[in-house]
């Protein structure tokens, strides 16, 4: 199949940390690309996240929710979106389990919303086939449950067993999104991607959380004893990875993203503090912040992400090990 390529890129939650991320890579790397940005500015978005492509002609921000489907309808229509990429969603498991109403409305209605507006809009009038419009949907591997220590990784046959109202919320999108491809033909992609770290995180998330903390000599909480593991990927390894599936991917598809870096959150923490160590001795040892603090409830032990089919079929794979991520993290933090 030919190449696809992005013209009129409707990009949702471009203000958060990943879709911030992508829309600075996308700006960035294709001159022929124009961006539209709909995002509601909740707690998780800002415009500080993009001081950077803030002048650019072919940028624009839209200040909106997702379920809002006649300014989603607008939007299409004035901008003539043949691209969509799909990042705006609840994501802290925390604030799912205080509160998950808002994670059905987000991720749930408003993936519907979206795929409908696409749907009724790119197929009923527009009559557009696979190689002049495209649906990307970004998702998690928090989809696919928890792992044992010795479980082979999440792959993307994978069943679902979702354990959060965030993750369960998710798996729910990512249904809607098959079934939009399968039947209607909407041409649709999918990533499902390990943890992200990397500049412009919201600081709620683990890594800001121990790096802000050295930074100012407070406790660093980890959950439990700490023994859980995740597979992180650094975020601009993962907008190259979204970029190569929204161009190459095969439409109905399922790409898991993942950086093959599983880490135990202890030993994260204590990864940080000795380069906090290295650079600002005068706090030294900042492993002594370390404060074990009451278990989350439901908390999955183990993520890891089998990234082999897109290294295979793409030709993608990370750059970052881990250790050159986080401390291109820890200097951007420092300076910022």
């Amino acid at each position: 199949m030919a190449e696809f390529t992005p013209s009129q890129v409707l990009v949702t939650g471009g203000a958060g940390f990943i879709g911030a991320s992508f829309v600075h890579h996308l700006i960035g790397s294709d001159p022929s690309a124009r961006v539209v940005n709909l995002d509601a500015l909740t707690y998780a978005g800002s415009l500080a996240n993009l001081a950077g492509v803030a002048g650019n002609d072919r940028y624009r921000f839209v200040k909106g929710d997702i379920t809002d489907r006649a300014l989603v309808d607008a939007l299409l229509r004035e901008h003539r979106i043949d691209t969509i990429v799909h990042f705006a969603a609840e994501s802290h498991v925390d604030r799912s389990i205080t509160g998950p109403a808002a994670f059905v409305h987000t991720n749930v209605v408003g993936t519907f919303t979206l795929l409908d507006a696409a749907r009724r809009l790119w197929l009923d009038e527009e009559r557009r086939d696979a190689a002049s419009c495209r649906f990307h949907h970004i998702s998690t591997d928090e989809v696919y449950g928890s792992l044992g220590p010795a479980d082979p990784q999440f792959n993307e046959a994978t069943s679902y067993s979702p354990n959060s109202p965030y993750s369960a919320s998710k798996a729910a999108s990512d249904h809607f999104v098959r079934a939009y491809h399968h039947t209607y033909g909407l041409p649709v992609t999918t990533t499902n991607c390990s943890n992200n770290y990397g500049p412009l995180q919201h600081p709620e998330k683990f890594i800001p959380t121990v790096i802000r903390a050295c930074q100012k000599g407070l406790p660093i909480p980890v959950y439990g004893t700490g023994s859980n593991i995740r597979d992180w990927l650094y975020v601009e390894d993962h907008c190259r990875g979204l970029d190569a599936v929204l161009r190459r991917g095969e439409p109905g598809c399922v790409y898991n993203i993942g950086g093959d870096n599983e880490w135990v959150n202890l030993d994260i923490a204590r990864l940080i503090c000795g380069i906090f160590d290295e650079l600002r001795p005068e706090g030294a040892p900042h492993a002594r912040l370390i404060t074990f603090v009451k278990d989350r409830a439901g908390h999955d032990f183990r993520y890891a992400i089998d990234a082999a089919k897109i290294k295979r079929e793409l030709g993608w794979a990370p750059i970052e090990t881990f250790e050159t991520g986080i401390r291109k993290t820890i200097t951007w933090y420092l300076h910022d």
